[in-house]
């Protein structure tokens, strides 16, 4: 049901079969905020995707990342929408597309993703959730 990248999260998420981790584990997750500043179809993929592009600031700069949120989202409400994402995950090769974060969500009713980020938009790009 899950995505892979999504599962990992999780399995990083989980210690020794027990889900509680340390403070100092949960601190190791860089949580962070950035906007989609690109985005595109992924024909390649093997579920339906977008290619997204996001800013995250001066410091970590514009990532990438696949993501299947295509039953929920159009490009057009993607593009400058704020977004949480994984930053220090390994990267991943999806196709022919690298993904650098892991965007963050969490299913609907109907198991489509709702996309996790700020209420406000004075919130700068990069900061970190804590």
């Amino acid at each position: 049901m899950y995505s892979p990248a999504v599962r990992d999260f999780c399995w990083l998420l989980t210690v020794a079969g027990d889900r509680m981790i340390t403070p100092e584990q949960f601190a190791a997750i860089e949580m962070r905020v950035g906007r989609i500043v690109r985005v595109e179809d992924f024909p390649r993929a093997r579920k339906p995707a977008y290619k997204l592009w996001i800013d995250f600031g001066q410091s970590i700069g514009i990532k990438q990342s696949s993501a299947q949120i295509t039953e929920r989202y159009t490009p057009a409400q993607l593009l400058g929408r704020a977004v949480i994402a994984v930053v220090n995950l390994p990267p991943k090769q999806i196709a022919d597309f690298r993904s650098d974060v892991l965007v963050l969500g969490v299913p609907d009713a109907q198991g489509a993703v709702v996309l996790l980020g700020p209420e406000s938009d004075d919130v700068p790009l990069g900061g970190r959730v804590f």
